[in-house]
Parts: C-alpha cells; structure tokens; sequence
C-alpha cells in the first residue's frame, strides 16, 4: 500500500542537515528502536505467537548485537513472519537521494553517480523519503538463481548508448545492493546454488561487489536475514561453509510449544468462512500435535502450522456449505464437520515408508483421540449418564444436512445439557449453532468411550447417535 509522505519533511541536503537529522547504520537503527521498545514495554513483534521465551529472546540478542541471521526450523514455523516482522523495527520514513538508484543517504552517496551529483549540488541535492516497507527486500532461493539476479550485470543497454564496458556506470545492480540501508531477506537459502552462495560472500563481509570483472568498493549497508529448513540444510541442499562462518546467529525456530498456543495461531492466521468455535479449533490443535508426534508420519518434513490453518477454513467451508443447502441463516461448524479435515488435507502430509493405504486410518484414529482428550478435558465433571441413557432411548440424528436448529430441537430434555453448553460457550444466545455444536461434541465423546453407538447414513449424509 503506498504510502503518504508527511509534508513537513526537508526535501534539500541543506535542510535535512539544518533540521538536525543524524544518520545511522541500519544494524544501530535496528538495535536502538529495539531497545527503546524493550525499555518501554512495546511489543516489537505484534502477532509473533509462541516464541516469547525461546526465538524471540535470541532474535533479539542476535539484532542488538549487529550480527546477520540465518534462522532454522522445519516448514510452517513463521519463520518468514518473523523476518518480515523485522520491518516494524526500522524507522518510519528515512531520507535518501532523489532518483538514487540505490537508495543512498543524502550524507553518503556510494555509486559515482550519486557522488558526482552531490559534488556539483552541494546543498541543493534533493532528498526524497522512504517508507520503512520500501526497505525490506525478500527473495525466495530457487536453483535457477543467477549472480545477476542477486548482485548485478553488465546493461547491455548502457553500453550500447556509448558508455565503455570499464565504466562503473554500466552496471545494472541486483537485488542484494538495491537493499542498501534495508534488509535482505533470503528463504530458503540452501536451495541456492553453491556457486551463487559464494557470490555473497564478499558483499557479508567486505561489503563490496564482483561483477564480470568490475570490482566497484561499494560500502554497503544492509541486514542480511535467511531462513533455512534443516531437513534441506542437511539433504536436498547445504549453506556453504564460508558463508554459513559469516552469518552472526543461527536461530532455531519451533512448532508453538503450548496447546493454547496453537489454537492462538489457527485464530489469527485462519480466514474463517463461518464461525467455528474454541472447543473445535482445540480439536484440530490437538489433532496437529499428534500428527506430530505419530511415528507413522514423516517428521522429517514436519507438520507445518499451515495445516491446522487450512483445517480450520475447510471445517467453517463445511459449516457455509451445509448452510447453503440447508437454508441456516447462521452457519456454525459443529463436529460433524471434522470429517472434512481428512480427505481434503491428506496431501499436506508426508507419511513414513511402511504406511502406504493406512493414511486414511492414521489420519481417523488421531482425529478421534484429538476429539476424545478435547471433550474430556472440556465438560469433565460433568454427568454425561443421563444425556447418554436418553438418546439411547431416543436416537438423535446429525449431519451435513441436518440443520442446528433441528439438532437442537431433537436434544432430551435433561439439565445437563445446560452445563455443557455454559462450559462449552453456548450459553446466552439465541443462535441454535453453538448449543449443536456443544451436544455434538457431548454425544461424539459418548461414542468414542463406547457409552452410545453411532451410526452413518451415506445415503442421507446423516448420522444417528442411539
């Protein structure tokens, strides 16, 4: 989003000095408004969740020490969250030269151009602003990654207007030394070829750049931040020695350590077609960790966030779509909807060697144990007896087709309906989503501890608990 540029700003060299402004590398820009965000208790890392006592601290010590970082975790871990949530650090609006092609301080031109420029305005050369945003710059390492791409080229273009092939000035620059006075962010650095790995070594620690045969002394001033997965890191591709020796910090990210945690992540980065209650999104958090920790999964490639997250939208996908066919005003996810989550999400996961035609067995089995520890850890203390002898008399019947209101009208009469729904949050609407929700995950845990039977109807979409 573009943003405005305040008009009090100086737009001349001459009034950015005699407005008293000072200017800093940006490894001190980053450390100092760090700092003064620790000291005055402002979040520097707004929407970062579960990394406040492991990667944030390290991140943190790695920025205040100058050091570029390269950070380390399996797929899904908010590892290029957080190096855009670097950004949030840098000053608001900083002053460069006016068509500078690399964004050069008006106190320190680097490329002859600019040099030239200023020399021959003085005071006058003409300052423009930019906006923090424009200072971040991302690239994902791909094996088709040229030196061009990140360092720079010959313009064929400005040689063919006249210049010589010695002039610096035919050089078109790359990604890298466009980031000057910002930060560069790699993902996936080992995918980058080895070669091209070397084609960053001087610009990490003599700060200048090599292209086909130039050697143009630029003193670039930038962060250099990568992320890396260790599976590739140690596999599919490495970060080369030398480089890897020049990097300051090696910070290892983690899948959210605490249920509530997850279930924090899948709220925010989850967009919701419907409303899905906590009680449920605890459910797929459950059922995410266990896939975590199943050995008939490949742990290798890790069960990134991503799959809670697109668990979530695909089970409010199926409360929207029962209310399409249905005609509810008010769609509501209930558990009948967590079937869904299997057959669309399959693919997301790597199963271990051994598993082949089990999938669908793995996957069912630790959806159930997910629900099951979800409901007994949410109406424990409550007599689940008499709701289970009453529908035993009364079979209920549930389903893609089968409205809340209905559910909720077909539910027994007994009291402890109304202590599950207050435990659950059901209480205190008219809405009859959440109450169906709330009985569902009652009745499913009856069935998982073998108290009432279950039965599906595929020819209906039904399902009748009895």
């Amino acid at each position: 989003m573009q943003q405005t540029i305040p008009g009090d700003l100086p737009t001349t060299v001459g009034a950015l000095r005699a407005s008293g402004h000072q200017s800093r590398p940006v490894k001190v820009e980053l450390r100092d408004n760090l700092l003064a965000a620790l000291r005055s208790g402002t979040d520097p890392w707004p929407g970062i969740v579960g990394f406040e006592s492991t990667v944030l601290p390290q991140l943190e010590r790695a920025l205040i020490a100058g050091h570029d970082v390269v950070l380390l975790g399996e797929r899904g871990q908010g590892k290029t969250r957080l190096l855009r949530g670097l950004v949030g650090l840098l000053d608001e609006w900083t002053p460069v030269i006016a068509g500078s092609e690399l964004g050069e301080h008006p106190y320190e031109p680097i490329t002859p151009q600019s040099v030239r420029r200023a020399a021959e305005l003085g005071d006058d050369l003409p300052v423009a602003w930019r906006h923090r945003s424009e200072r971040y710059t991302e690239k994902l390492a791909t094996p088709d990654t040229a030196v061009a791409d990140l360092i720079g080229d010959v313009d064929p273009t400005k040689v063919a207007e006249g210049r010589s092939l010695g002039d610096p000035e035919t050089i078109h620059f790359g990604l890298v030394p466009r980031a000057h006075r910002g930060i560069v962010a790699i993902n996936e650095l080992p995918d980058l070829a080895e070669r091209i790995q070397v084609a960053l070594l001087n610009v990490m620690e003599e700060r200048d750049i090599q292209v086909r045969g130039y050697t143009l002394r630029l003193p670039l001033d930038l962060l250099l931040v990568a992320s890396a997965n260790p599976e590739d890191y140690t596999n599919r591709g490495r970060i080369i020695t030398p480089l890897k020796d020049r990097f300051g910090a090696e910070v290892r990210t983690h899948y959210p350590l605490a249920l509530d945690d997850e279930v924090a992540v899948i709220r925010q980065e989850a967009s919701l077609a419907a409303a899905v209650p906590d009680h449920l999104l605890e459910v797929l958090a459950r059922f995410t960790r266990l896939l975590r920790e199943s050995s008939a999964v490949d742990q290798g490639s890790g069960v990134s966030a991503r799959f809670s997250i697109a668990a979530a939208e695909t089970v409010a996908a199926a409360a929207l779509r029962r209310a399409a066919l249905t005609g509810e005003s008010r769609p509501t996810a209930r558990p009948v909807d967590l079937e869904s989550v299997i057959g669309v999400l399959r693919g997301k996961l790597e199963f271990a060697a051994g598993e082949e035609g089990r999938e669908d067995e793995v996957l069912e089995h630790l959806l159930r144990r997910a629900t099951a520890e979800t409901a007994r850890g949410r109406l424990r203390g409550i007599d689940l007896g008499p709701l289970a002898e009453a529908v035993t008399r009364h079979p209920l019947r549930t389903g893609d087709r089968v409205t809340a209101d209905a559910v909720v009208q077909a539910l027994p009469k007994v009291r402890e309906l109304a202590a599950i729904g207050q435990r659950l949050g059901a209480a205190g609407t008219e809405d009859p989503g959440p109450m169906a929700a709330a009985a569902e995950l009652a009745l499913e845990l009856l069935f998982l501890t073998r108290k009432i039977t279950k039965e599906p109807d595929s020819d209906t979409d039904t399902v009748s608990y009895g």
